[in-house]
């Protein structure tokens, strides 16, 4: 304790708390003037560590103006942390001011904390970007010491992570003392972070401090009165389950993978609700102030439940929480691990779980995700080169603080790891893009937002690009979304467009917990009035997430090793043996390809354990492929397991439809003529500051963004096919929108481990994606008994012997 200042040893004092080994291990850090890398299980105060040496810094050295910086990727997160940070300061006794700035604060506050800032800013990487882009961003963060970032694992990697990566170059050099600290649960790869957080990539300029390990968790997967079902991927089966766990405990966090079934569940467990215990929703298309309104009940231990999505995934720490439920499976044992670390949120109790499996594949996916977790097993996340659309953005916001030099800016650039390996002729590139809209715009001057003096310093071209700057930037694109309102103007959040453009006047639908009638649809709001009559859920977009590839490992081992198979239910265990009696269970690393006739159609069953993302786009090569060959294709399916192509001719040569050359040539003419590329190329236009979202007073419409950067796409494609932001768009939609790497190794080692198996009816494992032929979009209960009863109509052919 000697360590601590007096008023903050009291403070541990009087609890009869002793400062955690990793907690000391931190400051020791900072005393020492090194950046530092905190991994530690949830509960262990990684908070609190994080902001101690900036604590007693502040008590030993007391200062005006900002000291200190923390970045969460969730406003969320800001939120509670400010909440939780503002009670032991002030039991402390300490004058220190600790404020939020995101998207949702109020402009006359951001205004203020600009002239007058806090000594702690909590804030987003969104809204440091925008604070570098004025012109008192130096003044402000001349005395800046500490940037603590928080659950570093969830965007580093991405294009928000670019970001940040940027604006902590430019902090650095406007405060070449400042300290970098991350925190995080969940990181298999700590040396990757480090690299990431430190100036320069030098990683031995970052400390890594891990935490003690905590009580292993207490999982269970929950399994239903009757049979794990053979479809789905919900959990509905298992609502009345789900309700007795709320009723049995504190506090409930039920997870859901997308919004759409976080309503769906919602509303089930409101039917189920014999007690009329409060429960809550939150998700991201809520509005802030049901957002809000939900947080603060959580906070207040006001609810027994809360259906919620990865909204809630990071850090928000609600001490009553006493048990989390996943419905459906967790798709990696990271972002298991992560929820799971929401309840109960103390290091030395085992944090309770219930895993609700959808189907039978996802009970061997929950099992295998439990025993990764039990293992110390997380998900691998890979880094990447930064995007050269964010770049674009962060130099057009240096630009708006002042005027700057193409040597000196490229070379603060470079200290950013993901822009280590930028060279001269890239950021050339990139400089020209902004200063005339590359070669097929330069003629326009709505795309000369800069320009070079006899100075040689860059600078804005006209103070109204810097306005559009302000309003437009964000590495976070939306899909085209419309507000949910009553028709007295009361916003309930939003849906996507496409969704909306469904819905007809009389039309109803779930929302934020209500059934809502459409009144009618303009051009930005969709008016609504509450009503009694069934709904249908909304859907939403880019939702689905990937299986990782450690999980998909393991199910493929649980299928194959027999001597695991005890440990499962009757009904699982007999699917696989009746599986292995009638066809084959695949080795690992094998692919397995099943052919079989049913209901006069030829089908293909292929097993790759690639992700939905993966099997999509295959699905769409073999079926061009099957064409050209004469196979006469009706369509495909595929859930994150397996791929089902079905037409009307046999397939007696599989391994024929995967040669190498299909990713040369048919996924290059594909991807190029789909509209995989359009939509890549509208988030990098708006990235990179090509198009607008929104001008002074006005939102543009999801449909106008979407036809301007249709114009611009079709005008680029012709005149300059190497323009910098088709470039960047081939790499997102082959990378993120296609998962390119993992079908690329499907289909490299598709020749050598094919085992082709043809049968003479359909198998048990092809039933859980045979079921979604013609049910890929499922709404409603109706729907949903549909497709269970065609499931089980299925099963008993394929589990019949004979």
């Amino acid at each position: 304790m000697t360590a601590l200042p007096p008023p903050i040893a009291a403070w541990f004092a009087a609890r009869g708390w002793q400062p955690r080994r990793h907690q000391l291990a931190l400051l020791d850090a900072a005393r020492a003037g090194r950046h530092a890398l905190l991994v530690a299980p949830t509960g262990a105060g990684k908070t609190l560590a994080g902001f101690l040496p900036s604590l007693v810094d502040l008590v030993e050295n007391p200062t005006d103006g900002l000291h200190t910086l923390y970045v969460s990727p969730l406003k969320a997160l800001a939120v509670d942390v400010q909440r939780n940070l503002l009670i032991p300061i002030g039991e402390m006794g300490l004058t220190i001011q600790v404020e939020t700035r995101s998207g949702d604060t109020p402009s006359d506050r951001k205004a203020r904390q600009r002239a007058r800032p806090p000594h702690m800013l909590l804030t987003t990487p969104e809204s440091l970007s925008l604070l570098l882009s004025y012109p008192d961003a130096a003044m402000l963060f001349a005395g800046l010491r500490a940037v603590v970032i928080d659950e570093v694992h969830a965007f580093a990697t991405q294009k928000r992570g670019d970001l940040l990566s940027l604006a902590l170059a430019r902090l650095q050099r406007i405060a070449p003392g400042l300290r970098r600290v991350a925190l995080s649960a969940t990181v298999a790869d700590p040396d990757g972070y480090r690299a990431w957080l430190a100036p320069w990539g030098d990683i031995d300029s970052v400390a890594l401090v891990e935490g003690d390990k905590g009580a292993d968790p207490d999982i269970a997967i929950l399994l239903p009165e009757g049979r794990v079902p053979w479809a789905g991927h919900s959990g509905r089966y298992a609502v009345a389950q789900v309700m007795a766990e709320i009723e049995t405990h504190r506090t409930t966090l039920v997870f859901c993978n997308t919004r759409s079934l976080a309503e769906l569940i919602f509303q089930d467990l409101w039917a189920a609700n014999a007690q009329k215990l409060p429960i809550g929703i939150h998700h991201g298309s809520l509005s802030r102030e049901a957002r809000r309104k939900v947080e603060a009940a959580m906070a207040a231990g006001q609810l027994r439940g809360l259906v919620a999505t990865a909204s809630l995934d990071l850090g928000v720490d609600w001490g009553d929480v006493d048990c989390v439920v996943q419905m459906g499976a967790p798709k990696g044992s990271s972002r298991l691990l992560q929820r799971i670390g929401r309840a109960n949120h103390r290091l030395d109790e085992p944090s309770q779980a219930v895993v609700v499996p959808g189907n039978r594949f996802e009970y061997l996916e929950a099992r295998a995700a439990l025993d990764a977790v039990e293992a110390g097993e997380l998900d691998q996340d890979p880094f990447r080169p930064g995007g050269h659309d964010v770049l674009a953005q962060h130099i057009m916001a240096c630009a708006c603080a002042a005027p700057f030099a193409e040597a000196e800016l490229l070379d603060e650039i470079r200290s950013a790891t993901p822009y280590s390996a930028l060279d001269a002729d890239s950021f050339e590139q990139v400089l020209g893009f902004i200063a005339t809209g590359g070669y097929a715009l330069k003629a326009y001057d709505r795309f000369r937002r800069l320009t070079r003096g006899a100075d040689g310093l860059w600078r804005v071209s006209h103070p109204n690009f810097v306005k559009q700057h302000r309003l437009n930037a964000g590495v976070i694109v939306d899909s085209p979304i419309l507000t949910v309102r009553f028709g007295n103007g009361r916003a309930l959040g939003t849906v996507e467009e496409g969704f909306a453009a469904t819905l007809t006047p009389g039309d109803t639908f779930f929302f934020a917990g209500l059934s809502l009638e459409v009144v009618r649809m303009d051009t930005t709001d969709l008016v609504v009035r509450a009503t009694r009559r069934p709904a249908r859920i909304p859907t939403y977009g880019g939702a689905r997430m990937p299986l990782s590839t450690n999980l998909a490992r393991r199910v493929r081992g649980l299928l194959f090793d027999r001597s695991q198979w005890p440990r499962f239910p009757d009904d699982v265990r007999e699917w696989l043996e009746v599986q292995e009696r009638r066809s084959r269970l695949p080795r690992p690393g094998e692919l397995l390809v099943e052919t079989f006739p049913h209901q006069e159609r030829q089908f293909m069953v292929v097993y790759s354990f690639e992700g939905w993302n993966a099997h999509q786009s295959l699905g769409f090569l073999l079926t061009r492929r099957m064409e050209a060959a004469g196979l006469k294709p009706a369509g495909f399916v595929a859930n994150d397991y397996a791929l089902a192509v079905y037409g009307l001719e046999p397939i007696s040569d599989p391994a024929a439809l995967f040669s190498p050359e299909i990713l040369d040539h048919e996924f290059v003419e594909w991807v190029q003529q789909s509209a995989l590329l359009k939509r890549a190329f509208r988030e990098v236009a708006v990235i990179g500051g090509l198009v607008e979202r929104q001008f002074p007073g006005k939102r543009k419409t999801g449909r106008q963004v979407t036809f301007s950067t249709d114009l611009i796409y079709d005008v680029l494609r012709r005149y300059e096919p190497d323009h910098l932001l088709l470039r960047a768009a081939w790499d997102d939609a082959r990378a993120r929108m296609t998962d390119v790497g993992r079908l690329g190794a499907l289909i490299d080692r598709a020749a050598e481990t094919m085992l082709h198996v043809a049968l003479p009816r359909v198998s048990p494992l092809a039933v859980p994606v045979l079921v979604l032929i013609g049910r890929e979009s499922v709404v409603g209960r109706s729907a949903d008994d549909a497709l269970l009863i065609e499931a089980e109509s299925l099963a008993a052919e394929a589990m019949t012997a004979g």
